[in-house]
């Protein structure tokens, strides 16, 4: 069982930049691929950035590539999300996710991970 609670949600102006943490309770977190999604109202949930648990490679949306990026420190059980220039379309409620595969064959598919947090909203004003 994997326990996420992610932070660093907020308010920001378009262009600014925000951090996203998620904490994640886990003896073998390293062996976790762990993943960024996002929930707009009225939208489906989508993948926004996914880490490899093996070569801890990346893997990103086209819609944030060159603005987010993901990336984790199994020292301290701890996946970030670093948003650059955001957007009014960024604006959504942002998970982190967790799925037991080493290496998932579509990494921002929901439907690869077993475990999510409960989300934190990231607002950006135009």
């Amino acid at each position: 069982q994997v326990q996420l609670v992610e932070s660093g949600g907020g308010s920001v102006q378009a262009g600014g930049s925000l951090r996203l943490s998620c904490a994640a309770s886990a003896y073998t977190y390293s062996s976790y691929s762990m993943g960024w999604f996002r929930q707009a109202p009225g939208k489906e949930r989508e993948g926004v950035a996914a880490i490899y648990a093996g070569d801890s490679s990346s893997h990103y949306a086209d819609s944030v590539k060159g603005r987010f990026t993901i990336s984790r420190d199994n020292a301290k059980n701890t996946l970030y999300l670093q948003m650059n220039s955001l957007k009014p379309e960024d604006t959504a409620m942002y998970y982190c996710a967790a799925t037991n595969s080493w290496s998932p064959p579509a990494p921002l598919a929901v439907y690869e991970y077993n475990y999510w947090g409960q989300g934190t909203q990231v607002t950006v004003s135009s």
